[in-house]
């Protein structure tokens, strides 16, 4: 992307933001250092001791509140804004806060903020610059912007899904009885910066042998990897800031018998959720696609989480893919579809592949083989 199309872009994410606060009443939107205020100006800040915060008001343009230090990440900009810098004394910031919400005009307004995301260190900064002001969730008109992905985050998606696949596959060779779940997720980690992954991956890699893999967030242990061991592993990469999040099952050697037919049902429920997908279907029918399919082999009670979650900036967005999710499916939204069993003590299932709905129907953008691998 040449930088007169990505300050298009910005631009045209920043009139779309204008247009979805008014539709929900509000009058501007605060964000602190994070992915929406990624997706909405380029900027990336790390969350720390020192504030960093956006501010978007229609019919102005964003103003950022940052350390002097971090002035120099906004020269490359060459789309309007103002900077509001401040340095190293707690005791100076408010002054800065409260031009910059001058300049925003948001004393007395409806204030949207990410709850999820935004810290009390920020919030009682913003409150203090903007007393007349009322700090409201925007989840809403936020997520209806990066629920749809443009073709260039689709493509940074599914190169982030070719990593992530390359680097299972260098990853495989290595795996052996005796080796633990952290020398496991180490090397899995290596490879994937090895095969281009950004160096800030999604998420840690998840590796859960045995009984461990009855944890659906399992962290890696010491565990050592022993003959007969179901095998789960969780991974994803990185790649201009978007996600890819698969996993995939392996035995080492001859696993439990019901854990061989837990696999086959969960395969199936996979299969059936991905064959359903597509625009028009909600997202509860997605899940009750893949739910319906282990309930009636029997393991129903053991599927204990949604079938899916959005993907994009963050490693879970909206669309969520669960029971009394009413929400139509529509191009441009990217998901996962993963159902799992999970047996207590003994051992679980997961399949997991990064979906985006397309005119059509879906493409999945992961291919890797999906039965309980042996």
């Amino acid at each position: 992307m040449t930088k007169t199309q990505a300050e298009s872009n910005y631009l045209r994410r920043q009139a779309q933001l204008a247009g979805a606060l008014l539709t929900t009443g509000l009058d501007a939107l605060a964000l602190n250092a994070g992915p929406s205020l990624t997706y909405l100006t380029g900027l990336q800040f790390h969350l720390s001791e020192r504030p960093a915060v956006a501010l978007f008001a229609p019919n102005h343009p964003p103003s950022f509140i940052v350390p002097e230090l971090e002035t120099g990440k906004l020269t490359a900009l060459s789309y309007p804004f103002q900077v509001f810098p401040y340095r190293e004394d707690p005791g100076e910031w408010a002054a800065d806060f409260r031009a910059a919400a001058d300049a925003a005009g948001l004393d007395g307004r409806q204030v949207g903020v990410e709850p999820q995301r935004l810290r009390v260190l920020e919030l009682r900064l913003l409150e203090a610059a903007a007393p007349r002001a009322n700090f409201v969730s925007a989840e809403a008109p936020l997520a209806s912007l990066r629920i749809h992905k443009d073709e260039t985050e689709i493509a940074a998606m599914r190169k982030a899904v070719a990593v992530a696949q390359a680097a299972l596959l260098a990853t495989l060779p290595v795996i052996q009885v005796g080796m633990t779940e952290r020398q496991l997720a180490a090397e899995l980690s290596l490879q994937l910066l090895r095969h281009g992954s950004d160096p800030e991956l999604p998420f840690s890699p998840i590796v859960a042998s045995g009984p461990n893999s009855a944890n659906p967030h399992a962290f890696p242990t010491d565990r050592s990897l022993s003959p007969g061991d179901i095998l789960i592993l969780d991974w994803g990469a990185s790649v201009g800031g978007y996600f890819s999040d698969l996993t995939r099952t392996f035995s080492l050697g001859e696993p439990d018998t019901e854990l061989v037919r837990a696999g086959q049902v969960v395969a199936q429920a996979n299969t059936a959720a991905r064959a359903l997908a597509a625009p028009g279907v909600t997202a509860e029918q997605v899940d009750h696609a893949a739910r319906s399919a282990i309930e009636r082999a029997g393991f129903g009670e053991y599927f204990i989480h949604r079938t899916g979650h959005g993907l994009g900036l963050e490693g879970h967005e909206e669309p969520y893919i669960r029971a009394g999710n009413p929400l139509p499916l529509a191009p441009g939204m990217t998901f996962t579809i993963e159902p799992g069993i999970y047996l207590p003590g003994r051992g679980g299932v997961r399949i997991e592949d990064d979906i985006v709905i397309t005119p059509n129907g879906n493409e999945c953008l992961s291919d890797l083989p999906r039965d309980l691998i042996l």
